[in-house]
Order: C-alpha cells, then structure tokens, then sequence
C-alpha cells in the first residue's frame, strides 16, 4: 500500500507542478567524483532550468545510504549505484520505488525502459551510463611481429604470437569471463558455463596460461602507465580512462572491443528523502534521451538509452573539443559489432564471493 502510495504521490507532484510552484529545494546527489562528476553536472545540472542541485562524493557502497535511511536523517537525495547495489537497495528498501510513465520517451516513442539495452533490474533505479572492461594496447607495440597486431580477446591470451606481459585488475570481474570467451564459449553461454564447477575450472585454465606473465594493477590509471612505459605489452582497462587519454592527450592507445565486457551503472532515489518531488523531476531530466547523450561530451561513458546513442550518431563530431566520440563509445554499433558481453549483477551477486576468493589466491600462486 505505501509503494502504491509513494508512486500516485509522485507522479502527482510532477503533474501538478504547472498549478502550484513551491520553493525550490536543493537536491543532493551522491556520486563518483573526478571527472565523471564532472560530466555529470554538464550534462544534467548546468541544463537543469531550476537548478538547485548539489553534489557530493562517496565511495560506493550502501552503507551509508542504510546509516541515513535507518536513522530517519535522510541528507543525500540521489545517488550514483553500480548494478549490484542497485539491486540489494531496492530489495532492502533502501530506495523509493518510482512511477515509470513519468519518464521521458525516445523521440519515436518507446518507453524508457524499453529504451534501455539490458533489461531495468526494478522500479527503484533509472539509467545512467554503460562503461567497459576492454583489451587495448600501444600502436606500435606489435610492429613487425609476425602474428601483426592483436584483434581478438583470443589475442590478449595468447603471449606466443602475441609476445609481451599482460596487465590484468586484482579483482576477477570481467577476466574470468574474457577467459570463457578467449578460451570459445559464446558470450550468451558465458554465465551458464561459470555456473558449473568445471566451467570455473576452465576459466582458470584459461588464466593459467598467462600467469607468469602477468602484471598486476589496482587503481584506474596504473594499466595506462604499465602500456605507455612498455612494462606490458596488453593490459585490461577500463574503457573511459584509455578514451580520455585518446582524447585529452593524444595517447596513441589503441582499443580492442572483441570480448569487452560491458557494466552499468544507476541513479536511484534514497527511500525517506523530503525532497522527493524535486528529486523526481531531476531524475526525469537527467535520464532523458537528450541528456544521456550530452554527458558523453564529457566523457567516453556510454548513453544507457539507444535514443542517446542515436542522437550522438546524428551529431559528430559530438566530444566538446569537436572530435568524434562514437569510436571510443562501448555500446556503439562498431564496438558491439565484435563479441562482447554485458555483466550478469545477479550471477555475481550469487558467485562473486567464492569467485573473488579463488581469483585471491590465484594471484598468489
């Protein structure tokens, strides 16, 4: 009753926002910090017309989001979830379930979330951005080599023909699926496979035969350092850090899409806010198809929508500084063209414990 409740209250502030205008209050959100928030507040805050939208960062995590909720002392108003929180927040209540048909439309139509490339987890979050593990390396690197440059995720494992050190993250997302693909499994089979004792086996056979030549890395930055001295020769990253320093500083960094593995990220509402209706109506804007698409001006972070991806299309050269940007975008057509994966939150929700802690001790083998 009080969720029925929640969402007619809702909607009914956005649809009588023409006949009563009351002050305005600030909206908090919560996110990242850095340069995603950065984009964030170009995109959605400075084109934003009654303002009042204020930002903070955290660092992930619900715990915070329970100590505000718990206590009845709600202080931030939005937040900036990875898919697994927000899933557990909406199952714990920790998020306001919101009305669906309040949000904007692609121009053809459809429904937002019907205008989503993977499906909406619940009614608690709205979309944000699509970022990516990826392969890349340094033109130049495999000059003269006889096997020439790497194309498949096959590649990245294949130190052979492909000769050189491999940078890999501390943590098994993303990597013991690439194993999967590298090793043949279709992408639609990935998830079934690591659900079997033998599929994990096979993942880490996989893994095996580049552990010794492996470099490990843990913050975002250290794979562009570890390609650019030469220290490896291929390395994971993440998709936004190469694409910013393709683009802010001429890196000669080359991207490898075949075996990407794409994440998402949410924005929800924190359950208890007293600014719920104002929250709402910056949650209308910011998911819209015009404002996914302008956050990527910023940032070679993907639109969630296929409207914002088709407005960028329509638009090249669409990054601020007038290049193109769709060549760095993870779920542009070209990237999505070769094999990838979208991440499955719930299969790690229910595996990632016991895949972290034999991924842990791989490392130290």
């Amino acid at each position: 009753m009080r969720q029925t409740l929640m969402k007619t209250t809702l909607a009914s502030a956005v649809i009588g926002a023409a006949l009563a205008v009351p002050a305005q209050a600030d909206v908090t959100v919560a996110s990242w910090g850095g340069a995603y928030t950065m984009s964030q507040q170009k995109a959605y805050s400075d084109t934003y017309a009654p303002g009042g939208i204020n930002w903070v960062n955290y660092n992930g995590g619900l715990g915070e989001v329970r100590a505000q909720v718990e206590s009845g002392n709600v202080t931030w108003d939005i937040i900036d979830v990875l898919p697994h929180e927000a899933r557990v927040g909406c199952d714990e209540g920790l998020f306001e379930e919101l009305p669906r048909d309040v949000f904007t439309p692609a121009a053809d139509g459809t429904s937002m979330d019907d205008d989503i490339m993977v499906e909406v987890p619940n009614d608690c979050v709205v979309p944000q951005i699509f970022w990516s593990y990826v392969p890349f390396w340094q033109d130049g690197a495999f000059d003269g080599n006889a096997a020439g440059n790497p194309s498949t995720i096959a590649d990245f494992f294949d130190v052979a023909n492909f000769p050189g050190k491999r940078g890999l993250h501390t943590w098994g997302n993303a990597t013991i699926e690439m194993a999967l693909m590298a090793d043949g499994v279709a992408p639609e089979d990935v998830y079934d496979t690591l659900s079997t004792p033998e599929g994990v086996d096979r993942a880490f056979a996989k893994l095996d035969t580049i552990k010794d030549h492996v470099v490990f890395w843990s913050a975002g930055a250290e794979p562009l350092e570890l390609v650019k001295s030469g220290e490896v020769s291929m390395s994971l990253a993440y998709n936004g850090r190469i694409g910013a320093a393709v683009l802010s500083e001429g890196a000669p960094f080359v991207t490898n899409w075949d075996g990407q593995v794409l994440e998402e990220e949410w924005l929800a509402m924190i359950k208890g806010t007293p600014n719920a209706d104002e929250a709402l109506k910056f949650l209308i804007h910011a998911s819209a198809p015009e404002q996914q698409a302008g956050q990527a001006k910023w940032i070679t972070y993907a639109p969630m929508r296929k409207s914002g991806i088709e407005i960028i299309a329509a638009n090249e050269p669409w990054f601020n500084t007038g290049v193109d940007i769709l060549p760095l975008m993870p779920n542009a057509s070209e990237a999505l063209s070769q094999k990838h994966l979208f991440a499955d939150p719930s299969w790690w929700s229910d595996n990632g414990d016991s895949i972290s802690e034999r991924f842990t001790a791989w490392m130290g083998q």
